[in-house]
């Protein structure tokens, strides 16, 4: 089962680079995630979504499971290409996860300016996760871990990820 969590910011820059640290994570395997998005509360009361491409990540699944078939066919470039198309067509096309009402809501209770980082995690390696987002600092406005797991989340995030 994922984990939703929900980290707000005092701005988009912060948001952002929380974000790009996420998607280090993600590429060296200590992070899995269903869906990530920026919400940002712009001047007016406007709420806009920065919502990451998973198109890429659908193409490279794609081009490597159309290989391998094209392989089984002895076609592996056309398996290869009918693969990364198809891949990166669901990518783009798939909008699961975090509803995007229910982000917009939330994201009205951020002053103006603010952003906040929601991420439904399906698996993390919480020992090298946590200190690398606790760096930003951070406050904690929704989740669905323990008491215990949020509290400890959000003491790191009051240590910007310093040891106790």
């Amino acid at each position: 089962m994922a984990n939703l969590v929900a980290i707000a910011y005092d701005d988009l820059d912060q948001a952002q680079q929380v974000m790009e640290t996420i998607g280090r994570l993600r590429k060296e395997h200590a992070i899995e995630l269903e869906d990530a998005v920026i919400v940002e509360h712009r001047p007016g009361g406007k709420m806009k979504l920065h919502q990451p491409s998973l198109a890429a990540a659908g193409a490279a699944g794609g081009a490597l499971w159309g290989g391998l078939i094209g392989l089984i066919f002895l076609v592996p470039l056309f398996g290869l290409a009918i693969g990364a198309a198809t891949g990166a067509a669901a990518g783009a096309l798939s909008d699961y996860g975090i509803d995007d009402n229910f982000m917009k809501e939330l994201g009205q209770k951020l002053p103006e300016g603010g952003a906040a980082v929601f991420v439904l995690v399906r698996e993390a390696t919480a020992d090298k996760v946590v200190p690398e987002i606790a760096k930003y600092g951070g406050h904690v406005i929704q989740s669905s871990l323990s008491n215990e797991q949020e509290t400890a989340l959000q003491a790191a995030l009051d240590r910007r990820g310093a040891a106790a």
